[in-house]
């Protein structure tokens, strides 16, 4: 098995869990990642959405295709 190196978000998270935090406390730490994350994915679509100059129109017309279903061999 290789050997994998922990990057420094984790070593931080290992750090935070090093002090036992409150069940409280871990709900609070996930929130804010998780409106931290989303708050980076918003900003990158807006700048994408801008820079390539989609419109509404288009959101909505994407949001409305239809997928086609994943094929497993």
């Amino acid at each position: 098995m290789e050997n994998q190196k922990l990057n420094s978000l984790q070593l931080e998270l290992l750090k935070v869990y090093s002090f036992e935090p409150s069940e409280e406390d871990l709900l609070a730490i996930r929130d804010f990642l998780a409106k931290y994350f989303s708050g980076k994915l918003l900003n990158n679509l807006q700048h994408a959405i801008k820079e390539k100059n989609i419109s509404e129109e288009d959101l909505d017309n994407w949001g409305n295709v239809s997928r086609l279903p994943f094929r497993h061999r």
